[in-house]
């Protein structure tokens, strides 16, 4: 139980109050289901032998057997087109791939889908809401300008179909490796981009301990919830309420971040740096007397800032790698918070090389500390010696990463498993992908997800090779339109049709940029405003900002870059529709979409209309779509107004936003 927003103090206070108290808890927690060993079966038998495809129809049509339900008719090969472009790529398919492509060509698709450099941006997107992933911090905080090395380093990982075991450790210890380099820091961005606390070193350290145990807490709810599906952070004051996790666990992997330090790492050798190293600090310095002679204004300002600049251009230009980006990582460092030398305020002890335990935090106060807690892997997982993996190398990273794909290999399998689920379906087997303990649901097809777990450890930890298994089979290629499954089954759980979904705000977006013919699919780079009227890349690379998140991310429903985020909120609100109905944005790609359709070299507006739905929903429209645009365009055929006025009202309409 997690009462976000109050200090742990303040909570410990609230749950003694609600009679929710340490005391009162039984010895011992019931062991969640998702804990136990995969246990791969048989699918079961079917009526319907005809029907499946692969394993994942068997137990699919075995529970709609059971319901009284029968699987919807399978969905059009136009249907499919856009469904099986939109999941993998985030992009629309052309008009020229909807007109080829028939239901026996899906598999061939597929593979062609996912072959594609914008398969990883796709996909990267749902896992950089998972990492809190951002490319602004607030100014007080050390710069993130090589952030989206990171980002660009997720794309490339998924686009090569890195193991998701080899995924994980990457990202948490990539500098532990052997075989990887200095140029491949950028992957330690999912620690490296964490959320960082203002700290007021002029307040005494009891405060700053305080903020400093928020930060590390932050990290292992960030670890628990993205690999395990654990709330591993509601053990911060107290043992977990309802899972077997105790406070002593918690602090067990506290320790392993009280013992990093967030910073920038170079990407080339140390012989390289070094050189770089020196003149970023004469530099540092030369800019420091540019500082201070703008405060004190002399009469000559002008000359002598040009003649420091001169000195900062010469330096530049004769490092050579002066420019080499940095990595947004960790290093080990083990921090103690402690009082100033001058004894007023707070000083961060950072040790570096380092590693430190924790103390156990009574009620989560680091001011009222217990005994020490080694670091080690959660007492739920044990390894082959009958007792939690320990923490041994420097700050414990690697072995963490190690157990979560090793001793907590099912859980986080079938954690992974599930949120592929979810992209491809809109909702997982298990309703909150984030919360695979004892609060969260239960999966709706137990054996299914098991036996998704288990061959997609087999297959390598192939993200590739679940995204085959899920899309080739006949229960994701139904019909969304399937009255009988939507009375027995609003709420789709037997999977007996395949839900109508909304696009997400970088899927939409992007789709209106490939409607007008405005989009840039140039991969990787730095990050650009969202708002910037000349922004025509994809969604990925508008920047996100945790500070001043920007109202056109907000109001589309993108999470808070400074929290993980296991889906997505859908909200209708007025503002969206006036968004779709005078925005700059809007309003633009209407009049480059309606100048390229006025253009079109058709012979009639019956030809342009039938270009425009083929090129913005890959179909040809109905005879009342195609009335009700002749009737408007009457007369105003050569009118540019009138075309950008048709052309928003495609851009806006619902079709746009959803996929059957």
């Amino acid at each position: 139980m997690r009462f976000h927003g109050l200090l742990p103090q303040a909570c410990c206070l609230l749950l003694a109050a609600v009679g929710s108290t340490h005391a009162d808890e039984p010895a011992v927690k019931p062991t969640p289901w998702s804990f136990r060993e995969l246990r791969p079966s048989s699918p079961p038998a079917v009526q319907n032998a005809a029907w499946p495809r692969n394993r994942i129809d068997q137990f699919v049509l075995a529970k709609m057997e059971a319901a009284g339900l029968t699987p919807a008719p399978p969905a059009s090969a136009d249907v499919l087109t856009r469904r099986l472009s939109f999941d993998l790529t985030g992009l629309p398919p052309s008009a020229d791939e909807t007109r080829k492509f028939s239901a026996d060509d899906a598999a061939r698709y597929i593979d062609s889908l996912l072959e594609s450099p914008h398969y990883g941006e796709r996909w990267a997107r749902h896992w950089l809401d998972l990492a809190r992933y951002t490319d602004q911090t607030p100014d007080w905080l050390e710069s993130t300008k090589y952030s989206y090395f990171y980002r660009d380093w997720v794309v490339q990982a998924f686009n090569e179909d890195m193991p998701y075991d080899r995924f994980i450790v990457r990202q948490l210890a990539t500098d532990f490796l052997p075989e990887c380099g200095p140029q491949d820091l950028h992957a330690l961005g999912f620690l490296g981009l964490s959320p960082t606390y203002f700290k007021e070193l002029q307040l005494p350290p009891d405060i700053i301990k305080t903020t400093v145990a928020d930060e590390w807490e932050e990290h292992v709810d960030a670890i628990g919830r993205t690999f395990l599906g654990l709330t591993i952070a509601c053990a911060r004051c107290h043992d977990h309420k309802s899972d077997p996790i105790t406070a002593q666990d918690y602090y067990a992997i506290a320790g392993v971040f009280a013992s990093v330090k967030i910073s920038e790492r170079p990407t080339m050798s140390a012989e390289l740096w070094a050189p770089v190293a020196k003149a970023r600090k004469e530099i540092k310095t030369l800019e420091d007397q540019i500082a201070e002679l703008k405060k004190k204004k002399p009469k000559d300002l002008t000359a002598q800032v040009a003649e420091i600049d001169k000195k900062i251009a010469t330096i530049q230009s004769s490092t050579p790698h002066f420019h080499m980006p940095m990595a947004n990582a960790v290093e080990d460092a083990a921090l103690y918070v402690v009082e100033a030398s001058n004894k007023k305020g707070t000083k961060l002890d950072y040790q570096m090389g380092m590693a430190r335990d924790l103390e156990l935090q009574r009620r989560g106060n680091p001011n009222d500390t217990g005994e020490m807690v080694q670091r080690r892997f959660l007492s739920a997982f044990p390894s082959k010696s009958g007792r939690p993996r320990k923490f041994a190398t420097g700050s414990g990273r690697l072995e963490l990463a190690q157990a979560l794909t090793e001793e907590a290999a099912p859980l986080t399998a079938r954690v992974m498993v599930n949120r592929v689920w979810k992209h491809h379906f809109g909702r997982g087997l298990v309703d909150t992908p984030s919360e695979f303990g004892n609060l969260g649901d239960q999966p709706s097809h137990s054996e299914l997800l098991d036996d998704l777990a288990s061959r997609f450890i087999e297959h390598g930890w192939s993200i590739k090779w679940l995204h085959r298994e899920i899309l080739n089979s006949a229960t994701w290629q139904q019909s969304s339109v399937a009255p009988e499954s939507e009375r027995l089954d609003p709420d789709n759980k037997l999977l007996a049709r395949m839900s109508r979904r909304r696009l997400d705000w970088e899927s939409w977006r992007d789709a209106i940029l490939t409607a007008t013919g405005s989009l840039d699919l140039r991969l990787g780079g730095p990050a650009m405003l969202i708002s910037d009227d000349a922004n025509s890349r994809r969604s990925l690379y508008g920047a996100s900002n945790r500070q001043d998140m920007s109202p056109m991310l907000r109001i589309h429903d993108v999470p808070d870059p400074g929290a993980h985020s296991p889906w997505r909120t859908e909200t209708i609100t007025p503002l969206q529709g006036l968004f779709a109905l005078n925005s700059p944005f809007i309003l633009k790609q209407a009049d480059v979409l309606g100048r390229r359709l006025q253009s079109a070299p058709a012979p009639d507006v019956t030809a342009k209309v039938q270009a425009a739905y083929a090129r913005l929903f890959q179909r040809a429209p109905t005879g009342k779509e195609l009335g009700l645009a002749q009737r408007f365009l009457a007369g105003r055929e050569s009118d540019p107004i009138a075309w950008s006025q048709y052309a928003q009202a495609l851009l806006a309409a619902n079709e746009m936003l959803f996929v059957d």
